[in-house]
């Protein structure tokens, strides 16, 4: 079941062209379904599996505490190994057709306010390297919504601070172009002229836009360390995650009037209907507006 399982992530890799992250997460859950499977089913061969085996695995993770998010991310990772195996006849059956997805409770991304946003920005002390980097990233992701993984996987060259935009590939290595704002792009020119010198060493030569204190790529953990750092000292008492200011970006554009179609585009959403999320955000927002300041609400 190993090899087949080797095979899938191969297909997911070559032929699927999907994100690093995505990959991780559909070996992930298919590890802990193949465990399932040969440790509690004592299910040798992939042919064996029945639909009542993958039912059996879904109660186990809800025995667990796993969301209703998580079960369909589950079963979606199921569905397409499955359908992988006989499209390329190591099965002879599709045990996964008739499992349905459960009912996910619709949750609206949280965002900062336009005041919890400049608090935030204005967190780093800008008297040494660590600040004046940690400012360009923040300013940088605030400007254009772009994610962590985006982010930190940045070079000098995708910076082009005379035109005023960046490039960065996002999910299935989908490259967009993406205009910077002017805070934004004088945080990025402060950051290297006067930051990025100081964390580049003799012994390592690292192209990355942000690097850590070893003069290596900054990753998604060095930033969420950050992240909560500053927030810390800013004061702000919501829940903050590096998705945080993403949604800050599209939710604030959304309130001032940008359209759909626009802020997909540059968030680098392949379906509309991703996108529309944010403008359940703001309907919200206006609705606790009105209940607050009209005098008959």
């Amino acid at each position: 079941m190993e090899e087949h399982l080797k095979e899938f992530m191969q297909y997911l890799i070559i032929e699927k062209g999907l994100a690093k992250n995505t990959i991780m997460s559909y070996e992930r859950d298919l590890k802990s379904y193949l465990n399932y499977l040969n440790k509690i089913e004592a299910i040798g061969t992939l042919n064996e599996v029945q639909r009542f085996h993958i039912v059996q695995f879904l109660n186990f993770l809800k025995e667990q505490g796993k969301s209703s998010k998580t079960l369909a991310r589950h079963i979606a990772s199921i569905r397409a190994f499955h359908q992988f195996l006989l499209r390329e006849r190591a099965t002879n059956q599709d045990p996964s057709v008739q499992i349905d997805t459960p009912k996910q409770e619709r949750t609206f991304p949280k965002v900062l306010s336009l005041q919890e946003v400049e608090v935030l920005l204005d967190a780093p002390n800008l008297d040494d390297h660590y600040g004046i980097r940690d400012k360009a990233m923040i300013e940088l992701l605030y400007a254009t919504g772009i994610r962590v993984s985006e982010l930190i996987a940045l070079e000098i060259e995708d910076i082009h601070l005379t035109m005023g935009f960046i490039r960065c590939s996002g999910t299935g290595n989908k490259e967009r172009i993406l205009p910077i704002g002017r805070a934004a792009l004088e945080a990025i020119k402060h950051y290297l002229d006067n930051g990025r010198s100081q964390f580049v060493t003799t012994k390592h030569r690292d192209n990355a836009l942000f690097l850590n204190h070893q003069g290596h790529r900054l990753t998604r953990q060095g930033f969420w360390k950050i992240l909560k750092k500053l927030a810390k000292e800013a004061g702000i008492q919501k829940e903050l995650t590096p998705h945080t200011l993403r949604h800050s970006f599209a939710t604030h554009l959304l309130e001032n009037g940008a359209d759909l179609k626009s802020v997909q585009e540059m968030l680098g959403h392949a379906d509309i209907s991703t996108t529309q999320i944010y403008t359940s955000v703001t309907k919200t927002k206006i609705k606790d507006v009105y209940s607050k300041f009209h005098p008959r609400a």
